[in-house]
């Protein structure tokens, strides 16, 4: 059965759909990009955001936003990261609740390392095929993915809004045999 409600987008949409599939795959695999100190994809693209944005001195919540992952996710990998001394926290002198994380000199190597090894395997070819398309269309592209991506995350939080348990919903206890 075809499905007509893709219309001519079916190849797009079917190739969006295999890429975030198999990138799901890697996202929390970690070591594997062959880093000296192991890493997933995830705890790389923390690095990067943070690199990239060394001077905004954001809170954590939202590098989390920005990133679009769960502050819990966020919070764990950071946790993680810093473990491995990749990542080191800071107060805000004006609110000691405002956690600041910079990129150590290790998580720098660890990030350099990455990209050297990244940029020969896949963005080369990558950036390549996107330098034959007029950049207003790469904009376009760029702007179908982000609203994707925000749309997403709209209906996460309301999903997870009407699946919260509230002090009128009854709770029920389940037994867990061992």
């Amino acid at each position: 059965m075809k499905l007509e409600w893709l219309g001519k987008h079916r190849n797009f949409i079917e190739g969006l759909i295999q890429y975030t599939n198999v990138y799901s795959q890697i996202y929390n695999l970690q070591g594997f990009h062959n880093t000296s100190v192991p890493c997933s994809v995830a705890q790389i693209q923390v690095l990067e955001y943070i690199l990239e944005n060394e001077d905004k001195n954001e809170k954590m919540a939202e590098v989390a936003d920005r990133l679009g992952v769960s502050s819990s996710a966020f919070s764990k990998n950071v946790k993680k990261m810093t473990e491995k001394k990749l990542l080191e926290k800071y107060r805000s002198n004006t609110n000691r609740k405002d956690i600041i994380i910079k990129v150590s000199p290790l998580g720098k190597q660890v990030y350099d390392e990455y990209v050297k090894s990244l940029y020969e395997k896949r963005f080369r070819h990558t950036f390549e095929l996107l330098d034959k398309i007029p950049s207003q269309y790469i904009d376009i592209v760029s702007e179908v993915l982000r609203f994707n991506a925000e749309s997403i995350n709209e209906q996460i939080k309301e999903y997870q809004g009407s699946n919260q348990v509230t002090e009128e919903t009854p709770i029920q206890l389940i037994r867990i045999d061992d």
